[in-house]
């Protein structure tokens, strides 16, 4: 059913655009939290992060290299939850009913100011997946129409994708987006998806970051190409590009009309420091009549993510924390964030690349990479890396695919020194 037909059968239409208009900025967000602007973090003109450092209770016995997996809240974060669980736990019905609309509107807000977007435009998730599922089975998908996606995503597209498949009878394709990963261009992987889309390409679902090598995709030169795509095209046949964004999603300074994309969904538990059980779907204005809700929705102000956030219970005072994970981050400045990130890793990668017994396999190059290095020991296996790290008092991951790799993710909680500390634990492995 598309989405102007739905709202008028449920009869909330004529809230439609409740939500909607300008963009809240720090002014905005500062009065919305009943607060005045508090100090950057970290401390402007300076070069230490230590006020970051300090908002988290990450245990000093380790160097933390895995928090692509599942983020530690800081202060303002855990201070959220506790403060809206004692309102649950005191008087769970009062606090629900009298605060609960309030709240949301006011996390979709700070979600807004964050993505560069609107908040009409925004559904709250509990994961990744939850979205990723919500958007893909959701999607008008007609006879003849093809599902593409790319052999490099996770499992919780590809089987999203498998079930829409299976119910719908839309075929689904696979494509490589490059033949080596040492040596891949932007130019490489663009060609790759155009050659592969064909009048009957519907659906193209891709991965911003590749949790399994590291490879950042470049989704503005993807949409920008695609676009050229669909300028002969009726507006039932565009090919609708979907980004599963999480592992760039609180890495990279960019907004979701910076990406070009048509949806973009993302956990906000990871690089994001958000609630653990929390994540974002958006939809570009020009293709939400293109996704229906799935789920029955409790939020009733009219507008697509509201009618797109799944109703029923949720851990509430985790959702509501989420408002002050993007204020956190817009303390510190998206792009302060990416700088921060981006050196962190490149010294990673300089630093493994020097090693002889080691194989790099994220690009070097800052577009084709983020917050996630894989590479090889020769002679062990990614299980032996991490377990010798782990003795080091270091905290990496290996990734789940086939093949897998040892990863590391230097980020916000880092310093230079910690990726000192994780190199030489590298070299002595040789």
């Amino acid at each position: 059913m598309k989405r102007r037909a739905f709202l008028g059968r449920t009869g909330v239409g004529l809230a439609a655009g409740a939500l909607a208009g300008t963009i809240p900025g720090s002014a905005a967000l500062s009065a919305l939290s009943g607060t005045t602007a508090p100090e950057p973090l970290p401390p402007s003109g300076t070069n230490e992060w230590d006020a970051v450092r300090a908002q988290f209770d990450l245990s000093s016995e380790y160097i933390h290299l895995a928090g692509l997996l599942l983020a530690s809240h800081p202060a303002p974060v855990r201070e959220a939850i506790e403060r809206h669980r004692r309102g649950l736990n005191g008087n769970p019905v009062h606090y629900l009913y009298g605060e609960g609309s309030r709240l949301e509107r006011e996390v979709r807000r700070a979600a807004a100011a964050y993505m560069g977007a609107k908040p009409a435009d925004i559904a709250l998730t509990d994961s990744t997946t939850m979205g990723l599922a919500m958007v893909y089975n959701g999607l008008d998908l007609r006879a003849g129409q093809e599902i593409l996606t790319t052999e490099h995503d996770h499992r919780a597209t590809h089987e999203s994708l498998q079930y829409r498949a299976a119910r719908s009878g839309a075929p689904l394709r696979r494509i490589p987006l490059y033949r080596r990963l040492n040596g891949v261009s932007s130019e490489e992987i663009v060609d790759a998806l155009v050659r592969a889309v064909r009048p009957e390409t519907r659906v193209v679902a891709v991965t911003w970051v590749h949790s399994s090598t590291g490879l950042k995709l470049p989704i503005r030169a993807m949409a920008d190409a695609l676009a050229s795509v669909n300028a002969g095209r009726a507006e039932g046949d565009r090919a609708l590009l979907c980004v599963d964004g999480v592992h760039g999603f609180g890495v990279e300074d960019a907004g979701v009309e910076d990406l070009g994309c048509d949806f973009f969904i993302a956990g906000t538990h990871k690089w994001l420091f958000g609630p653990r059980g929390t994540g974002v779907v958006w939809g570009h204005p020009r293709a939400q009549d293109a996704a229906s809700p799935t789920i029955p929705s409790f939020t009733r102000d009219g507008s697509w993510g509201g009618l797109m956030t799944p109703g029923g219970f949720h851990s509430f005072e985790h959702r509501w924390a989420l408002r002050e994970a993007f204020e956190f981050h817009q303390r510190i400045g998206k792009a302060r964030v990416a700088g921060r990130i981006h050196t962190l890793n490149r010294q990673m990668k300089e630093g493994l690349a020097r090693m002889p017994h080691v194989a790099l396999y994220t690009p070097m190059a800052e577009e084709l990479s983020a917050g996630l290095v894989c590479f090889d020991v020769r002679g062990m296996s990614p299980a032996q890396v991490v377990g010798r790290l782990r003795e080091r008092g270091i905290i990496a991951s290996r990734t789940p695919y086939a093949p897998s790799y040892a990863r590391v993710t230097p980020g916000l909680i880092n310093t230079p020194e910690e990726v000192n500390a994780a190199l030489a634990a590298v070299r002595a492995m040789g």
